[in-house]
C-alpha cells in the first residue's frame, strides 16, 4: 500500500490529509483517486501540482511498492 499525503487546497478539497491506497504504480494510484472523487482527480493534474514519491519529485510516471509514499504538492508562489 501506498501512503498518500495531499497538502494546502488539495486537501481541503479531498477533505482529508493522509490514507494508504492499494496501487503499483502512480497512474493507478491517479485512477483510483479520480474515480473516486472526480474533483479531486482534475485538481492532481492541473497546472503547477508536483508529485513526490519517496520525498524526491518525480516527473511523468513512477512504479510504487509497499511502503511508498506518494505527496501531492499544489503549485507553490512566494518570494
Amino acid at each position: 500500500m501506498a501512503r498518500v499525503l495531499l497538502f494546502g487546497p488539495l486537501r481541503d478539497l479531498a477533505g482529508w490529509r493522509e490514507r494508504d491506497v492499494e496501487a503499483a504504480s502512480l497512474a493507478e494510484l491517479r485512477s483510483f483517486l479520480t474515480e473516486e472523487d472526480a474533483d479531486l482527480g482534475a485538481a492532481l493534474c492541473g497546472p503547477g501540482v508536483q508529485v513526490a514519491v519517496d520525498q524526491a519529485i518525480v516527473r511523468g510516471e513512477s512504479a510504487l511498492s509497499a511502503g511508498s509514499e506518494v505527496a501531492f504538492l499544489p503549485p507553490m508562489s512566494g518570494g
